[in-house]
Formats: structure tokens, C-alpha cells, sequence
């Protein structure tokens, strides 16, 4: 029994730091799905608060996987490693069989697994936490108790200082859409066999007190004794062959006419600059950006302002901040998607994303080629 039970430490150890490790490289990743969730659930005053959940869950994985490999507290650990479990397990069932969820994003943007997939692991690793706690009581610290702290100390301090820097930064590691190396108006074409996703409406009515649901064929709209109350769409099957960037990716100007193609199709050097919101956007390093901005004039390279606020609102922060270039719109959601920095800087090569930089990190110049 023993072996058996260094066998289940390691596996699921390895699985939970595994597992931080890949959301620590995209804390806002995880943030963004706990959004949807908590809004799909109709918690969304939670919104505020998703960005600490984030943290401290990946920070969690790491820390509990790291104590599960060397024995520390293991009687406290392997009880909240079984409710973490069982939590995951539950959140897991919800998207597979309510279908509101279409990714459970539980490895994040860079390990994508099916939702019947994840279920199933879930599934396995609360049988594995239900024996390791049955058996706490058998394990015991690896070392010494100072050397145990020690390195208990060192992955709390790396489990948070890992994601800080992600956030002040940019992933290590993109694994979205918008990566350098990909070219946007490609990436926003379908597969030519491509197929849509199939989905499923249910309608909710009420009458006399009582709650029953419909399907689009049956659903009583012309009898107004019922009242509708909701409905929800249940994904069936998944589309293939979709583009890779939504055609809500979209640039539009102040009259809200679409320039997306024409920019995307251009030839030669473009930036982006990225703000997300005026309210909270970070002003590090606006010196150096103006310098950018300058430099791209100077070489006749087009230099955009992607504003997700209102038109106005972009060109208040423009005219506060000295950056001498209109703002175009673009929704907030892809905004976010494409640069996880509020605000942050791209450049283009004819339509291929060349470079990424974080408002912490805009260069001294442009590093571009004639």
C-alpha cells in the first residue's frame, strides 16, 4: 500500500503543479473564463473579484501540488485537495452535460482538452483524493522540518511572484490566435469544409406557479396563459474548421465603418496600440510610446489607436497623454483576447503579427527592416 500511495502523490502532485504552472503563464486567461462563468450562473456582481479568485487558484495548485510530493501538512492538505476535487468535478459535469460552457479552460488557453476528456479526469483524480485522504494518517514529511519549509516558502513566493510577472509582462508563452508568427486575415478564414456549431434551444415558460421546458418546435408562444421566463442554447455538436480569430474582430472608425480588411491586407509595417479601458489603463512609459508614435510617422509606418471604450473617451486619453494618432473601436472582448496588457502595443508585417510588448515593455525603437 505504500507504493500504491507514492504512486497517487506523484500522479496527482505532478497533475495540480502541471496544471498551475500552465494558467501561471496566462493568469488573466482563467480570470476571463471565471467571468463567464459567474455570468452565465447570473453572479456577475463576482466580476470585480475574479482576477484574486484567478491568482489564488493557480497559486493553490501549485503550493498543494509541491506539499502532496514532499508530505507537508498532508492531514489539512488532503482534505481541501478532496473539496478542490470535488468542486472541480461538479464545475467540470456542469459544462459537460448543460452545454452552456463550450470549454472548461482547466489547463488554459495552451492545453485544450474536450469537456468529456476533462470530466473524466476530474473523475479519476477525486477517486485518487478520496484515498489519499482515507490514508493520511500514513504519510510523512520527506525532510526535515526546515528543509520542508524552506522549500514550502520558496513556492508560495514563486507561485504568486510568477504570475505577478505575467500580468505586469505578457505570457511567456502565446498561445492564442494573435501569436507573432500568425497572420490575422488568415486566421479570421474558415476551412473551405468547414461547419457550424449545432445548438440547441431550450425555452422556459411559467404557468400557475410552475416552470416547464420547451424545445423550438413545441414551445407555446401563441398561448398567453404561459410565461416566458428564459431559454438556453445547449451546444450538440461542435463546428469544425472555424476560424481561428472571430469576425468580431473588427476595426471600426468613429462612424462605425469597418477598415479591418483593407488594414489587415496591408503591405508593410503596422502597429496596434491596444487600450482596453481609459479608466484603468496603465500610463507606464507613455514618454517612450510617443517616441514610437514619432518614429512610425517618420518612416510612413501606419501607427492605429484600438480604443474599446467609446470614440470620445479614446480621444480624451490621446489628447491627455500627447499621442498624436486617432482612436479606432474595437470590441472589448477580442481586446482583451489579443492583448492581455491593458494597454499594449503590436507590430504587423503584412498582416503577420511580428511582435507583442506589454506597456511595461515598449522598446526604444521600432524594430523594423526597409
Amino acid at each position: 500500500m505504500k507504493y500504491f500511495i507514492w504512486f497517487l502523490r506523484i500522479v496527482v502532485g505532478v497533475l495540480f503543479i502541471f496544471s498551475g504552472l500552465v494558467k501561471a503563464n496566462d493568469p488573466l486567461g482563467l480570470t476571463y473564463k471565471m467571468d463567464e462563468i459567474f455570468d452565465i450562473w447570473h453572479m456577475s456582481f463576482m466580476a470585480p473579484y475574479t482576477l484574486y479568485f484567478s491568482i489564488a487558484m493557480i497559486a493553490f495548485e501549485i503550493i498543494a501540488g509541491v506539499a502532496l510530493l514532499i508530505g507537508y501538512a498532508f492531514r489539512l492538505l488532503s482534505f481541501l485537495l478532496l473539496l478542490l476535487n470535488l468542486f472541480y468535478t461538479f464545475l467540470t459535469a456542469y459544462a459537460l452535460f448543460s452545454g452552456n460552457i463550450k470549454e472548461c479552460g482547466c489547463f488554459g488557453d495552451c492545453f485544450k482538452i474536450s469537456n468529456e476528456a476533462t470530466f473524466g479526469k476530474d473523475v479519476v483524480l477525486l477517486i485518487m483524493s478520496v484515498i489519499l485522504f482515507a490514508y493520511r494518517s500514513r504519510v510523512v514529511p520527506l525532510f526535515s522540518k526546515y528543509v520542508t519549509t524552506a522549500l514550502m516558502i520558496l513556492t508560495v513566493f514563486f507561485s504568486f511572484f510568477i504570475q505577478w510577472y505575467m500580468l505586469e509582462h505578457l505570457p511567456f508563452y502565446d498561445c492564442l490566435a494573435y501569436k507573432p508568427g500568425n497572420n490575422l486575415f488568415e486566421k479570421m478564414q474558415p476551412a473551405p469544409d468547414a461547419t457550424p456549431d449545432v445548438y440547441e434551444t431550450t425555452f422556459i415558460y411559467e404557468k400557475g406557479g410552475v416552470k416547464k421546458e420547451f424545445n423550438s418546435t413545441n414551445y407555446p408562444w401563441q398561448d398567453s396563459t404561459w410565461k416566458f421566463v428564459d431559454k438556453k442554447d445547449k451546444l450538440i455538436k461542435a463546428g469544425t474548421g472555424q476560424p481561428a480569430i472571430p469576425h468580431d474582430f473588427a476595426i471600426l472608425d468613429s462612424d462605425q465603418k469597418d477598415h479591418t480588411e483593407e488594414i489587415l491586407k496591408t503591405k508593410g509595417y503596422q502597429c496596434f496600440f491596444f487600450l482596453r479601458r481609459t479608466e484603468d489603463a496603465r500610463t507606464d512609459n507613455m514618454e517612450t510610446l510617443r517616441g514610437l508614435i514619432a518614429q512610425a510617422k517618420q518612416a510612413h509606418i501606419p501607427f492605429y489607436f484600438l480604443c474599446s471604450t467609446d470614440y470620445e473617451s479614446g480621444k480624451v486619453f490621446a489628447s491627455k497623454w500627447g499621442l498624436d494618432i486617432p482612436p479606432y473601436i474595437m470590441d472589448v472582448t477580442i481586446s482583451k483576447t489579443v492583448m492581455r496588457s491593458n494597454p499594449g502595443l503590436m507590430l504587423l508585417k503584412d498582416g503577420t503579427v511580428v511582435h507583442k510588448w506589454s506597456y511595461r515593455d515598449y522598446p526604444k525603437t521600432l524594430p523594423v527592416t526597409q
